[in-house]
């Protein structure tokens, strides 16, 4: 395989083993099988041996696990040898390694490059690396945080702003970035509130920073900015920051407004706020109506802190409001109770519920019968539920099953087309 298809494979797991299962194949102790899949060409077998096989200081026998894949140049296995290679203290094997496929026009390799440059003091190095991509976002937020503390930050500035004044908002973020780090905190502010808003759109990673900027430096500044353009952006910032102070009411009354005027996400933030000090009753309050406008993300929540309470009838009724109200798809509301049941210990019930589930051969009812029945000590009858599924995602949760059972050739065969 050439690099092209080795990342293909990587993105699709087409004829490897998913990560995961390669994992736990080795974290059961299968390592002659890994190792026999990994030298059948299964990169994450390579992976999981390689990871394994380092940790347990055998660092030679890592790289060579990963070596007939960094022959091909892909860079995922290059990257796991310069890793090793660095942690062992050779930096030098490591950057002689990764400086082709630099030089060749990888960005992640040119990023790696720049680390590994700067964590010998090679500086002016880093910067005649970093420096003919910089119109790339991603080297150029490589270069913001390498250079942190080095002394450089004007030079950094310079090489920044004319993206920056071009209008390009991502650059604008790794400016004021700098332009804080020199202790122009009212500039950096300045120039990220002048692109904040932009016809009908509106750049919420700068008002994130804006925010983390004002909460540094100039905490009244910040609940202005709440109250003039920072929507709730601001807002989570400048509760966070109450909260740190040990004001949690005036926290609770940054974000209450927003709640109450149907931001759902808000309400959630400020949910979790009550309950983490020990206002549960308040933040089932506040949670209920955005839970029913926002089923499908807060409805768990809400649940929730209904059974933590001691109230899961009320968390079932909750679910069945939710339902008549069509707010809740069948499947979704079976699927919820289940989630209930087993929070408040009645596995027994939501194991019944399960097998009597109208939809129990489809993908969710199957996999998460079979998950209870495992976690009760009910291998034999997991593995039986799943058996018959065709679906690639069940499948491997088969042959994670099949792995506890001490049956690892069968899991990979399950797994394979």
């Amino acid at each position: 395989m050439d690099a092209e298809e080795l990342g293909r494979r990587y993105r699709t797991d087409d004829g490897w083993l998913p990560s995961d299962l390669a994992a736990a194949l080795v974290g059961h102790g299968h390592i002659e099988l890994v190792r026999q899949e990994a030298e059948r060409g299964d990169f994450h077998c390579a992976d999981a041996l390689g990871r394994l096989l380092w940790a347990r200081g055998h660092g030679d026998a890592a790289v060579e696990a990963y070596r007939p894949f960094a022959g091909t140049s892909w860079w995922v296995a290059v990257e796991r040898i310069a890793d090793i290679l660095a942690e062992r203290g050779t930096v030098d094997a490591a950057i002689e390694l990764v400086r082709p496929l630099a030089d060749a026009g990888e960005r992640l390799a040119v990023v790696r490059l720049a680390e590994l440059l700067a964590g010998q003091g090679r500086i002016d190095e880093m910067f005649t690396v970093l420096r003919p991509g910089l119109a790339d976002w991603y080297l150029a937020g490589a270069l913001v945080e390498l250079t942190a503390g080095l002394g450089r930050d004007d030079e950094v500035a310079e090489l920044l702003r004319p993206f920056a004044d071009a209008g390009d908002q991502q650059f604008e973020g790794f400016l004021a970035t700098v332009l804080e780090r020199q202790g122009r905190a009212n500039e950096a502010v300045t120039l990220l509130l002048s692109s904040l808003r932009g016809g009908y759109a509106y750049y919420v990673n700068h008002a994130e920073q804006v925010a983390d900027i004002l909460a540094r430096h100039d905490p009244a500044g910040l609940a202005g900015f709440v109250a003039g353009d920072g929507e709730e952006y601001g807002a989570y910032r400048l509760a966070e920051l109450f909260e740190e102070q040990g004001r949690v009411e005036e926290a609770v009354a940054v974000l209450s407004p927003f709640a109450a005027a149907g931001d759902t996400n808000v309400a959630a933030t400020l949910a979790d706020l009550l309950a983490r000090h020990g206002r549960a009753d308040e933040a089932i309050t506040v949670l209920r109506p955005a839970a029913m406008a926002d089923p499908e993300c807060l409805i768990r929540p809400l649940c929730m802190l209904l059974v933590g309470q001691g109230r899961p009838d009320d968390a079932l009724a909750v679910i069945e409001d939710v339902a008549a109200q069509g707010r809740l798809d069948p499947s979704d509301q079976r699927a919820e109770r289940v989630e209930v049941l087993v929070a408040c210990g009645r596995t027994e019930q939501a194991i019944a519920d399960l097998r009597a589930d109208s939809d129990a051969l489809t993908g969710y009812a199957r996999v998460r019968l079979a998950g209870l029945l495992a976690d009760a000590g009910q291998l034999d009858e997991a593995v039986a539920v799943l058996l018959p599924a065709r679906e690639r995602w069940v499948r491997f949760q088969l042959a994670k099953l099949l792995i506890r059972q001490g049956r690892p050739e069968e899991a990979v065969a399950v797994m394979r087309p």
